[in-house]
């Protein structure tokens, strides 16, 4: 399964959302003007990153039920 470049796609992508998810919660903990300037983009960009990880893990698995790869 690790050599289906599909399955790699999501693995990145779910890495992306916990870097995302990461960075947001750095930014709440320290607090002060980072957290104030940047909280709800760095939300914004977590939503959208989930969505894609979303929308690319049904499409692998919908890809392996089918019989691909």
């Amino acid at each position: 399964m690790a050599d289906d470049p599909l399955f790699i796609v999501v693995a990145v992508a779910c890495l992306l959302v916990l870097v995302i998810l990461l960075i947001g919660i750095g930014g709440f903990a320290k607090g002060g003007d980072f957290n104030r300037k940047h909280a709800n983009r760095i939300m914004r960009y977590r939503i959208g990153a989930q969505f894609v990880a979303v929308i690319l893990i049904l499409l692998f698995v919908f890809v392996r039920r089918m019989g691909g790869a």
